[in-house]
Order: structure tokens, then sequence, then C-alpha cells
């Protein structure tokens, strides 16, 4: 939250800002199987003096993995996983334009390979086989092919190989980081010149404690995908003019400090 009064000669605007993030996890280990659980939900909001509420962060990320131990570090695996977004979302400053709502898009990855951990804190999962599939059920976002379904469809089934990487360890007392990259090549797009490209998803977070209640956070999220327009923006005569659409990396990054409690004994 950033509160002014009467006109701070510095410049800037009375603002508020929240987000709320959930993160649960169920594990089961017996014998020889494994069945890993983790649901990571965020929603956040700001407010500035000129301009009406928006969000800032929207996320729902579910994942499940099942394993069956080969070696003591190795185990044959089933991944299931599930991205899309609670609310919609607009292309600011015009807030009458739809660019996202739920399941709009939605992700669905499903996913057969090996597990291979060599240190509790390391998975790297590696399947040559993984149905990757992007909805848009908005017939409105559908019927101009957002997000890289087909125009006038609302869903891109895509099959390929995925490589996830997977770290999380408290580096230092109090201090944890945790960081996770999906990468993903389609066999099958219908045009070969992209089948060379790689989708990727990496997010890391560092969570600082400060106490029993109170922890410090930052992050970031970049993702690029090949088959996603972007808008390419130019300056001219001062001002920002967009000059076409094209695969761009996209980066997102936090910042913040809030209260915590960890359910975990």
């Amino acid at each position: 939250m950033n509160s002014l009064t009467n006109d701070w000669v510095g410049g800037g605007e009375n603002s508020f800002a929240s987000t709320s993030i959930v993160v649960l996890g169920a594990n089961y280990a017996k014998d020889k199987n494994t069945w890993e659980n983790k649901l990571d939900l965020a929603y956040g909001i700001i407010k500035t003096q000129d301009t009406p509420m928006r969000k800032n962060e929207d996320k729902i990320d579910f994942l499940s993995k099942y394993g069956r131990k080969v070696t003591d570090k190795l185990s044959a695996s089933a991944l299931v996983n599930f991205r899309s977004q609670f609310d919609a979302g607009y292309k600011y400053p015009n807030d009458s334009v739809v660019v996202s709502r739920f399941m709009a898009p939605g992700y669905l990855m499903a996913s057969l390979g090996f597990d291979y951990k060599p240190v509790e804190y390391l998975s790297i999962f590696l399947s040559p086989a993984t149905g990757k599939f992007t909805f848009v059920l908005d017939d409105d976002l559908a019927a101009i092919g957002a997000y890289g379904v087909d125009p006038g469809k609302n869903v891109n089934p895509e099959f390929g190989a995925l490589a996830s990487i997977a770290f999380a360890k408290e580096v230092f007392e109090n201090v944890r980081l945790a960081s996770k990259v999906d990468l993903f090549n389609n066999y099958t797009d219908k045009d070969k010149s992209n089948r060379k490209n790689t989708d990727v998803n990496w997010e890391t977070t560092l969570n600082m404690k400060v106490n029993r209640f109170i922890t410090a956070s930052m992050g970031f999220n970049l993702i690029y995908d090949h088959d996603i327009p972007i808008s390419i923006y130019e300056t001219i005569a001062g001002e920002q003019v967009q000059v076409g659409t094209g695969p761009r990396t996209q980066f997102k990054q936090l910042f913040g400090i809030g209260l915590s409690y960890n359910f975990k004994k």
C-alpha cells in the first residue's frame, strides 16, 4: 500500500495492492510406490488513485505425479498437470477488451516417463510421450485464434517430449528456494519448421521467514510459447505504437511481504 497526502512533490499517487497465495501438498510413499500432489493458487489485486481495481496475479496450478521405483533414485512415472486462472483479464488500459478467462486459456498436460531423484530436493522428469492440450473455452477468443488454438476451435492438441526439472531446498536458515522449469517440444506441429521450437515455463520463488507468521518473498516467471502471438510495440514520435505481433518471451517479477502459516508439523 502507498498513501500520499497534500500532493507529494516527488510525484506519485495513492495505491493499494494485495495478493493471496495458497500452496497445498499431499504426498504418499509406501514400498516402491510414490504419489505426489501439489495445488498452487494465487490471486492479487491492485488499485491506484486514478484507475479502477485490476488483478495483478491470477494462477491455478495443479500437479499430480505417480511413480513406481525402478531403483532407489529412478522411478517409472505418470504425471498430470493442469494450469489456468480464476478471473477475466483485460487489455489494460482498455477495460472492455477481454484477453483471458477461466479455461481461456487452460492447459492440461499428461505424461509417461521416468523421474530421477539423485537427492531429495531435486527431481528430473523426462518423458518421450506427452500430450499437451490448450483450451480456449471463450467463443470470442476462440474466434480470433487466441493462444495458438486454430480460429473457431476450442482446443489445440499437441504430442511431444517433456523435460521437467524441480528444485526445492532450504538454502540458508529460514530461506527456501523453489525453482521449476518445464520444457516441451511438439513432435506433431503441422508447421514442420516449428517442431524445432521448445515451449518454456520457468518459475522460481525465494521465501524468507522473518518469524512464525511473517515472510518476505521474491520470484519470477518466464514463459515462451512460439504459438502465442505477443503484441510488438515501437516508439514512434514519442509514443508506443503497436506494429505487429509475434512470439516473444514473457517475464513476470514478484516481491512482497505478508502473513503466512505452515500447517506442516
